[in-house]
């Protein structure tokens, strides 16, 4: 059989930027392609699907509901459309058009309204909302985030997220205060985090989730929250939530990647220090570079390997290997945030041994082909 590499003359990827999205995010275990194997081919009742799978993913995780959706950004927009529309038949098949009739301001910190592949405000906008900032970009307390709230407030939203600000920001716990002393609900956007509970704990009333990263499902999401909210975001199905509804296969997979993620053990990001540590020791052996051990800046449990350029020394911008690795014969992909710094980083999670090799080979060719 001819491999989708060679039948669409596609490149290899080796995916050392994490799970991301243009890179197809992650690859799922044989258990999860199996279930959505099984989705693909039988016939269900979408509405009891939904609603049934959605009550044991809620049994799995001890909150109140949760609703699977086509993927976490289709979750915010869902989600700040549900705190507009509530049980409002009219709003729901007149979100646009009618939301100045209610309360339609979603309240987040300036160091929140973030671009994670697409605006966040660009998600509120298609649930209606209008994005009003709270504090400033280097540092939102709980005051500031309360000042923003006037009566045309509907919710307020946290992104809990590498890519926004962590400096002098309040937590989720504080925000949750905040919102509930103004009666309020809090959406919290974690799409990669790792714990899927904690800020549905820390008083989060709608909690957003990607199902394909940290759950490692298909590209899908979870919303996890409050029933009365869920009810809501599951009502948007009848809205806006046409246009972004999730299939059989992405429920079922995504139900049983869960449902495997939550029983068990999780790798530590010791472990992964385990792994890249010789890997770390090959790459300072190259003139011009040093290597070490970091973590994730969002206080997840992720160790990655940071990769240091002498820039001067190599007559390199950090920029330029960065996009001369993407453009090779194989498409290796770093998390290059930080490029304009002369630093880049690996996230090991889903490289293997050999591919950690090829990576090190790579480079260490690239170097010694500079001028």
């Amino acid at each position: 059989m001819t491999s989708p590499y060679e039948k669409y003359q596609l490149k290899q990827v080796i995916n050392a930027s994490g799970r991301m999205t243009i890179l197809g995010v992650s690859t799922p275990e044989p258990a999860v392609a199996a279930a959505v194997n099984y989705g693909l081919g039988h016939f269900f009742e979408m509405k009891d699907l939904v609603v049934k799978t959605g009550a044991y993913i809620a049994g799995l995780l001890n909150v109140e509901d949760a609703v699977i959706v086509s993927c976490a950004s289709a979750g915010i927009a869902q989600s700040v459309a549900a705190t507009i529309v509530k049980e409002s038949d009219h709003l729901l098949v007149n979100l646009h058009s009618a939301a100045h009739e209610v309360p339609h301001e979603i309240v987040l910190p300036k160091g929140h309204n973030v671009n994670f592949g697409a605006p966040v405000g660009t998600m509120v906008a298609l649930g209606g909302g209008k994005v009003v900032e709270a504090g400033y970009a280097n540092e939102c307390s709980a005051a500031q985030l309360a000042a923003a709230i006037t009566p045309r407030t509907a919710a307020l939203l946290y992104i809990k997220s590498h890519h926004s600000v962590q400096k002098s920001m309040l937590t989720v716990a504080e925000a949750a205060e905040v919102a509930h002393r103004h009666q309020l609900p809090l959406i919290v956007d974690a799409a990669a985090e790792e714990d899927l509970t904690c800020y549905y704990q820390m008083g989060a009333d709608l909690v957003i989730y990607s199902g394909a990263k940290a759950l490692e499902g298909p590209s899908s999401g979870l919303v996890i929250g409050r029933a009365n909210y869920v009810a809501w975001v599951r009502r948007q199905s009848e809205g806006i939530g046409r246009a972004m509804k999730v299939g059989k296969e992405g429920i079922l997979g995504l139900t049983e990647a869960i449902e495997r993620y939550v029983r068990r053990a999780p790798v530590s990001g010791q472990q992964l220090v385990e792994k890249m540590t010789p890997f770390i020791g090959r790459l300072n052996t190259l003139p011009g570079v040093s290597a070490r051990v970091v973590w994730d800046s969002a206080g997840r449990d992720i160790a990655r390997t940071e990769i240091a350029f002498d820039e001067a020394a190599l007559g390199l911008r950090t920029g330029e290997i960065v996009q001369q690795l993407k453009t090779g014969e194989i498409a290796i992909y770093f998390r290059g945030y930080r490029a304009n710094e002369g630093k880049i980083e690996v996230d090991v999670r889903s490289v293997t041994p050999d591919q950690l090799t090829t990576l090190y080979t790579c480079l260490a060719t690239l170097l010694e082909k500079r001028p």
